[in-house]
């Protein structure tokens, strides 16, 4: 299983941030390559959401589900279709305001995205690929792509959040490993 975590520092309260996260469809704003979620369902546990990527010559509909909700500060999910992979967003109360944050936070969090997948378990069929083009192919140039994304993805949620752009210090927890 490889992994991908992120964090980064948010300077809202932790009850903020959660709503602001479980309005999963509005992520399609924040990405390059997801250009459409359609959701079934109002974001509590059972939830399933279709979220279209498009990258390359390539297009595919991952098909995920809210499996649990702890609000204000975990939401958990999973892949339901073609991938073994699951994930969270966890939302962490911080007692101060650590330096070098905007002087007039009067509150922080930290925010996590945590994702762990079998780039192996890829179904045959699971994508349309050109002639010539093997799936593990795809794995190695989409791999270091998903982990910019998170980045980029996560820079753009916290300056909406926040309503206002500002240097956003990423941790990289761990990167994706394996094949």
């Amino acid at each position: 299983m490889d992994r991908i975590h992120v964090s980064t520092v948010v300077c809202l309260p932790v009850e903020e941030v959660y709503e602001f996260l479980v309005d999963f469809p509005r992520y399609a704003r924040y990405s390059e390559y997801l250009t459409d979620v359609r959701a079934e369902g109002d974001g509590s546990p059972g939830t399933r959401y279709h979220l279209r990527f498009a990258w390359w010559k390539l297009s595919y509909t991952a098909h995920t589900e809210v499996t649990e909700a702890d609000p204000p500060t975990r939401l958990d999910w999973r892949v339901v279709k073609d991938l073994d992979a699951r994930g969270n967003w966890r939302v962490e109360p911080l007692d101060s305001v650590p330096p070098g944050l905007p002087a007039d936070a009067e509150t922080a969090c930290r925010v996590h995205f945590d994702v762990v997948f079998d780039p192996g378990s890829a179904g045959d069929g699971m994508l349309d690929l050109p002639r010539f083009v093997s799936l593990d192919w795809v794995v190695r140039k989409v791999k270091p792509i998903l982990l910019e994304e998170v980045e980029r993805v996560v820079q753009r949620v916290v300056a909406d959040l926040e309503g206002r752009r500002r240097e956003v210090e990423l941790v990289v927890h761990e990167e994706p490993g394996g094949s």
